[in-house]
């Protein structure tokens, strides 16, 4: 980790000096996070484990609040420091200026993580960072802030990993995955950032571009349809949201929010107008309700379609699209057997009802008995949970033909190629035997 000095208050307030922050995400994500932090401008990217570190200005962290489909916390890292027990701790806690950050009449809360040397609890090392800050105020201004644990308007947070600490402000206030339009949803489901990672790796804005469909034929609670369109009509996901952790800092540029927020509603409003045709099928007619309340939350009311319906018909396709679902998945080896019909039928309803599509498939755990070959395989992390994305391409039937063709032509070049090798090898023998009697080889 790179040096960073306590924030004072020359420094407490925006200015030109690039800050440092940590963006942090889904296990599996970090890679295609950090391009969508190079596009919103950060520098100096570094991947980390579930996060990417970066460089940038103060409309850095506004935009990838406004516009990250990928991230989970937006981090502005104001100092790390070796610290080797709790007192290490309160020195480098209380030297930042934390009046010029926020008022005192605001509730803050503190998220710890990480233990070291004297501090083996994070309950306790969250504890002496609120003491720090709190005694701060008290010399400051007089008085002490108040702690607010439910709907704190500042979070801190502190991560301690070897010895050093980092402290920083949590810009985005809550997890960015929480986008607003999710009122109603059914047990287990995908995290929002995580789907947008799904549809990224699967092509979709390439697929949506060109005027390709959506379908999700297992939807739930629709919420792949509805990051599908999010990405389509080049909406930022945080428009859904009233209020950013940023809100409370005394250094909040109202004026520049203000102008990034009426870019971000013309660029939607330019998507809308080309958003392809985007559909979510379910047999739960409850999941179905689910999801239009959902996309109507979002957004995007009559403009989703979300329908009642089994794998046996998924509703007339177009000639090219993404098919994407996250099927249900067995924990006991009961619940994986009856899986195994599920899996079968959505492999043939892909072949049989989108040629010339492709098909991504989260959590196959039988992914073989889909009967589709992956092109591609990605692994991600639903929270704890590991999961495989399996990209296939859906081969129309004159695809089929040419495919096997192919395979047939690759198949006579190697066994050409395996007999001219054991030609050669045949010959060498004949032609060292004296050699190989002679050295007794």
């Amino acid at each position: 980790m790179s040096q960073f000095n306590s924030v004072t208050s020359s420094d407490a307030v925006p200015g030109p000096a690039p800050k440092r922050w940590l963006v942090t995400c889904p296990r599996g994500v970090e890679g295609l996070l950090a391009a969508e932090l190079q596009q919103l401008g950060g520098m100096a990217l570094r991947e980390r484990v579930a996060g990417v570190e970066a460089g940038g200005d103060l409309e850095f962290g506004y935009r990838t609040c406004l516009w990250s489909r990928l991230a989970n916390r937006v981090l502005w890292q104001l100092v790390e420091a070796p610290v080797a027990d709790a007192d290490d701790l309160y020195r480098v806690a209380h030297a930042i200026g934390w009046e010029q950050l926020f008022a005192v009449e605001t509730g803050f809360a503190v998220d710890f993580t990480g233990t070291s040397g004297g501090i083996r609890h994070t309950r306790f090392g969250a504890q002496r960072l609120k003491d720090a800050i709190a005694d701060r105020f008290r010399e400051s201004c007089g008085q002490r802030p108040s702690v607010d644990r439910e709907a704190p308007a500042i979070r801190v947070d502190a991560r301690l990993h070897r010895g050093r600490l980092v402290i920083g402000l949590d810009f985005a206030g809550t997890s960015l995955h929480r986008r607003g339009y999710r009122g109603r949803q059914l047990a287990a489901p995908l995290k929002e950032n995580l789907a947008a990672a799904l549809l990224l790796r699967a092509g979709w804005p390439e697929i949506a571009a060109r005027g390709g469909e959506l379908l999700d034929p297992l939807c739930g609670s629709g919420t792949l349809v509805i990051e599908a369109a999010l990405i389509a009509a080049d909406a930022a996901p945080g428009l859904l949201r009233e209020r950013f952790g940023f809100h409370a800092w005394c250094g909040h540029d109202a004026a520049l929010w203000t102008a990034l927020r009426a870019e971000a509603e013309r660029r939607r409003a330019a998507g809308m107008a080309r958003l392809p045709r985007l559909r979510g099928r379910d047999r739960d007619p409850a999941a179905v309700a689910i999801s239009r309340a959902n996309a109507a939350a979002a957004g995007f009311g009559e403009q989703l379609e979300f329908a009642c319906g089994g794998l046996e018909d998924l509703g007339r396709p177009g000639a090219d699209g993404l098919l994407i679902a996250n099927p249900p998945y067995g924990e006991r080896l009961g619940e994986i057997e009856e899986l195994r019909s599920t899996y079968r039928a959505l492999g043939a309803a892909i072949k049989r009802e989108c040629p010339g599509w492709r098909a991504a498939i989260f959590n196959a755990e039988l992914g073989h008995e889909l009967g589709l070959k992956a092109e591609r395989r990605y692994r991600f992390f639903n929270g704890a949970l590991a999961g495989e994305l399996l990209v296939c391409a859906v081969h129309t039937a004159e695809q089929a033909v040419a495919a096997r063709a192919h395979h047939e032509e690759r198949a006579t070049v190697h066994r050409a190629g395996v007999a001219m090798l054991e030609n050669r090898l045949a010959k060498n023998q004949r032609r060292l035997t004296a050699w190989r009697k002679r050295e007794d080889v």
